[in-house]
């Protein structure tokens, strides 16, 4: 038989071999087995730096968070004499702790009132009632962001009763059951940033019946009720109309509220219920209901179509143009178009509609007669209360805005816009001192001129839109993004990712982004707790 050999064309991967003989194990050549155990190590190196990198990066500030530096105290004058300022802070929420924790403390005599006594995390709070995200994980104490400032902050867990802009005075009353008391709280500047509480339209029944999505105490009776109607309705036959009705849960509202909580609802219907109670699970439904034509007004036509097609293939039963005109203990009944009406009974109704003022806000606009809005306390573009310029300023939910959405992200921009102008306001305040206190004629023109100049510079609050986010279930997401006068549509898995990023890095302590991590972590791989 006549024999070949394999003609060698470049640098072999085998060796030649003569036909009829079995061909030797295929080696790298030494040159790549270097290469790539070069690049194996370089891999582990870099895994291995960047882990440590991390660790020693949440180390320290958590060291620092849990050991903040010493404060400057409160005093009466600052070393040159000048009286320091009372700053008065009423509320709690995103626009007055990102005011806070931008604000060089040491500067004011801050005091903080406010009947709750931490910060809540809203854009995650829909994700808590069915346990996606731990209730503790999303809150973070008023005193410890207070103790983390520059200067001394008192705090002051009480509610505002009235405000007197002519005597510079709150009346406030404390909602501790060990301490009760009323007292008037002076100030020299005061920031209204109490937030609104969620509007009913006048419908009737809704008090009473429905239950809110606006503070931890809602998520933890949505819960509760979450749970106790389960159990109610496992307790009847199939096919049984009040087992039906049980297991009928209905959102009111389509904005991200209400559409990120039906979301998370039908999640947990489908991702652990179906596990535990799989009978039981097919037979629940989530209904959506929005009385305008479609939901998420702030985003792109695009996304909310893509929104609404995926809550059609989840089983959500989304009924837009639908108006609710009255509420029953076990049914609500609305009208469709304006003309079609029906009754949808329900087991839970979660109403997660628009806002209103509180009562504090509607006490302040009957003191001012410019405030002539009923939707909201009326500011100017340099966010002070209208009818009381030099002294109150008013930011978050609880002002009538016009232009934008009342979100945590224009809350957020207000509260550190307004801690960049008391800086300057003092540093005007410092050379009006210093102008009254020397006689040099020379000096005092020039000190009036660069009072005049820093008055001029004092901006107006400009926003800046940066987006919105939403999560519309099935570990998806949507994002309209907006960066100068580009704007990007993100939508699906990586929309999600940006999504949980974005939030993780919009906590204010590394506390919070910690444990909301875990519990996301927690929930991949263990699931949902199904108990109360």
């Amino acid at each position: 038989m006549q024999r070949f050999k394999v003609t060698q064309i470049s640098k072999p991967f085998f060796h030649s071999t003569e036909v009829g003989k079995p061909a030797p194990p295929q080696k790298l050549s030494k040159s790549y087995a270097s290469v790539f155990k070069k690049w194996v190590v370089r891999g582990l190196k870099l895994t291995f730096y960047s882990t440590l990198a991390g660790t020693l990066y949440v180390s320290y500030h958590l060291y620092r968070e849990s050991n903040p530096p010493k404060q400057i105290p409160q005093s009466s004058a600052f070393a040159n004499g000048l009286k320091k300022k009372e700053l008065v802070i009423l509320g709690t929420g995103w626009g007055a702790i990102s005011l806070l924790k931008k604000l060089d403390t040491s500067l004011y005599n801050v005091t903080v009132v406010s009947p709750r006594s931490f910060f809540l995390f809203t854009p995650l709070l829909p994700s808590t009632p069915v346990g996606t995200i731990e209730m503790k994980s999303i809150v973070e104490p008023v005193r410890s962001i207070a103790r983390r400032t520059p200067g001394e902050v008192h705090y002051i867990e009480a509610e505002a009763l009235d405000i007197d802009p002519k005597a510079k005075t709150v009346l406030v009353q404390s909602v501790s059951e060990s301490e009760f008391f009323v007292s008037n709280v002076n100030y020299d500047y005061l920031v209204v940033s109490v937030g609104a509480k969620t509007t009913t339209f006048n419908i009737p029944g809704v008090y009473g019946n429905a239950l809110f999505l606006k503070e931890i105490e809602d998520a933890q009776n949505i819960r509760m009720k979450l749970m106790k109607t389960i159990e109610q309705a496992s307790s009847f036959p199939r096919n049984d109309p009040e087992r039906k009705r049980l297991l009928t849960f209905v959102v009111v509202g389509g904005g991200p509220t209400g559409v990120e909580f039906a979301a998370e609802l039908q999640d947990y219907v489908d991702q652990d219920l179906s596990k535990w109670m799989p009978d039981l699970s097919k037979e629940m439904s989530v209904i959506l209901i929005e009385a305008l034509p479609n939901i998420l007004n702030m985003f792109d036509k695009t996304l909310i179509k893509y929104a609404e097609d995926l809550f059609a293939r989840d089983r959500i039963d989304l009924q837009v143009n639908t108006a609710v005109k009255s509420v029953e203990p076990t049914y609500i009944h609305t009208l469709q178009g304006g003309q079609k009406a029906s009754d949808i009974p329900y087991g839970m109704l979660v109403w997660a509609t628009g806002n209103e003022p509180i009562e504090l806000s509607k006490v302040l606009m009957g003191k001012v007669p410019e405030q002539t809005n009923k939707r909201g306390l009326l500011i100017n573009d340099k966010l002070e209360l209208l009818g009381a310029e030099e002294s109150v300023y008013a930011i978050g939910d609880c002002t009538a805005h016009t232009g934008f959405f009342p979100t945590a992200q224009v809350a957020h921009q207000e509260g550190e816009y307004l801690a960049r102008t008391l800086d300057k306001k003092l540093e005007i305040e410092q050379l009006e001192w210093d102008m009254l206190n020397t006689a040099d004629e020379t000096k005092v023109s020039r000190l009036q001129s660069e009072i005049d100049s820093k008055k001029s510079k004092l901006d107006k609050f400009n926003y800046k839109h940066m987006g919105a986010l939403a999560y519309i279930g099935s570990e998806t997401a949507i994002a309209d993004l907006h960066m100068g006068d580009s704007s990007y549509q993100l939508k699906g898995m990586f929309a999600f990712l940006f999504w949980k990023s974005a939030y993780l890095a919009m906590c204010l302590s590394i506390r919070n982004r910690i444990l909301i991590a875990m519990d996301w972590t927690k929930v991949y791989f263990l699931g949902r707790d199904s108990s109360v």
